[in-house]
This record gives structure tokens, sequence and C-alpha cells, in this order.
């Protein structure tokens, strides 16, 4: 049965984002509210919480997962980013986006695209994910939480525990009486190539690659 918390979502209480890292460290798997839909996330290297996600989601090896970050400079650990779109994804972050980049070596094989050698890294504007990902001090393996029979992230705590508390450890509510967070996952962009491609039309605005 999974733990629920109920988190404040602007000003979040330090002793549950302690208990919540705590389980991030355990190796536990998260069900966590963003800026646009509910998350899966685990600690950087958990193998076992990347397959868990697959199973959830259904999702095969190609997927790109995505590395949460809390700023721009721990994104830039992890990803190579050109001159080019350096200044694109400064001027898009925080927000609703997940860029696709290649890969460092800091990032665990298991997250990459087995070919590519890409993956995917955002930095969300809530302050609830901020301060897991600053106490944890690295990123959070993660994927947005759409269910196999679903085309939009869930979007409601207790209807995410309803879900899934037999599949995950914890799941965090930072909604006011019930009412949840956005459910329109994240814009995805491709800048692994010469030139940006939408890979997904999401909460962000991808007029300015069309």
């Amino acid at each position: 049965m999974a733990v629920y918390y109920d988190i404040h979502p602007v000003d979040p209480q330090q002793r549950l984002i302690s208990q919540v890292v705590s389980r991030l460290r355990d190796g536990e798997l998260v069900a966590y509210p963003t800026d646009s839909g509910y998350a899966l996330g685990c600690a950087l290297g958990n193998r076992d919480g990347l397959d868990r996600i697959r199973r959830i989601r259904h999702l095969d090896d190609k997927h790109h997962f995505t590395l949460v970050c809390s700023d721009f400079a721990q994104l830039g650990q992890f990803v190579t980013i050109s001159n080019a779109y350096f200044r694109l994804i400064k001027s898009l972050t925080p927000g609703p986006y997940t860029f696709i980049l290649p890969a460092t070596g800091e990032v665990p094989r298991r997250m990459q695209h087995p070919k590519k050698k890409t993956v995917g890294v955002r930095i969300p504007g809530t302050p609830l994910v901020n301060a897991i990902v600053d106490l944890l001090g690295e990123p959070l393996q993660s994927s947005t939480l759409i269910l196999p029979d679903q085309t939009e992230a869930m979007g409601v705590g207790w209807e995410v525990a309803e879900a899934l508390e037999h599949v995950v450890d914890a799941v965090i509510d930072s909604a006011p009486d019930g009412v949840g967070v956005s459910t329109e996952p994240t814009s995805v962009i491709d800048l692994s190539g010469p030139e940006p491609v939408v890979a997904r039309t999401g909460a962000g605005d991808v007029s300015r690659f069309e």
C-alpha cells in the first residue's frame, strides 16, 4: 500500500520533503505532481525503479526517460548542449518542456535511448519538485504518468493513489480541496539533431518550432 503525502504546493513542509527524499534514496518509486500532470520518479541509477515505470506504463526500450533537474546548471552536467540551443533552453526553463539531448557519461545507460544515446531533461516550475530535487542532490529519473489506456497525464492525487496504490511506494498530493494539477503533459522538443523537432505537443507553446 502506497504512503500518501499531502504537501503544500508553494511552501512545501521540509519534514515531509525529507521523508520523500529518504524513500527515494532507499530505492522507492514515487508518484508526484508537476506543472504538467503527475509523473513517476525514482533516484538516479535506480534500475528497479526504471523497470517498474516501464511495467506501469507498458513502455519499450526506445522510450525517452527524463531527468528532472532543479536548475540549468544541474541540467548541464547530464546533457551536451550546443551554443545554438543554449539560449533557447535557457529562455524556456523552468517550464512545461522536455528537451531531448545527447547524454553525457553521467547518465546511466539504461536511461539513454539505446541507439541515439540521448535522454530527456526538464526543469519544472514548481516549488515542491524543486525542493525534492534540491534535497536529493541529483536529478530524478522520471516519466510522465500516462497510463496505457489514457492519452493525458493523471492530475488528481487521490485518483493516482487509488489507481497505483499497489505498484508505487508513495503518492504526493499538493492540490488544495482535491483540485488536481494540469493533465496536459510537457511539450517534447528533440534537440539532438541540427534542427529542433517537436516530438510531442503539450503544455508548452511550440509555435516557435513550427
